[in-house]
């Protein structure tokens, strides 16, 4: 993966939640995942194949998720069925924005959604995997790009 890549989904990620919310998110410095934990209360992760493979994730707080629920939809009372769906939706718009980039030859998964921040999420050892730190709202996020 080049720093090119990379930036596509720093960009698709910046955009969605400028697009959704009204409001800017700022990334950090990305750096490359060691063996600790990028896991928070929710994850959307997304299964890439064709030409290129891997996959990506998003993680948030619970808190972060319901903040960006009540941007879209103004509702004061978020449930946890919802907020999966949001965490699900925000990677497979991230992904998505990438395929366009990509083209048709960048295919990518159904989002799964892991609740809790109990383990981690078990990425291919063979590809190096690259954290971005997101702050929206002043909220933490991170975004793992794991891709050859």
């Amino acid at each position: 993966m080049t720093e090119a890549d990379l930036h596509f989904f720093i960009d698709s990620a910046l955009n969605y939640f400028n697009e959704v919310t009204g409001s800017r998110a700022t990334a950090g410095i990305p750096y490359l995942k060691g063996a600790e934990s990028v896991v928070q209360e929710y994850s959307g992760i997304i299964g890439i194949s064709g030409g290129r493979k891997g996959c990506i994730y998003i993680t948030a707080s619970a808190a972060m998720l319901r903040q960006i629920s009540r941007s879209i939809i103004g509702l004061e009372d978020v449930d946890a069925a919802t907020i999966k769906d949001l965490i699900g939706e925000v990677a497979n718009t991230i992904s998505g924005n990438v395929r366009e980039a990509y083209g048709s030859q960048f295919m990518i998964s159904v989002p799964v959604v892991i609740e809790g921040a109990a383990h981690d999420i078990k990425l291919p050892e063979e590809i190096p995997a690259f954290v971005v730190p997101f702050n929206w709202a002043g909220f933490d996020s991170s975004l793992v790009v794991c891709m050859e």
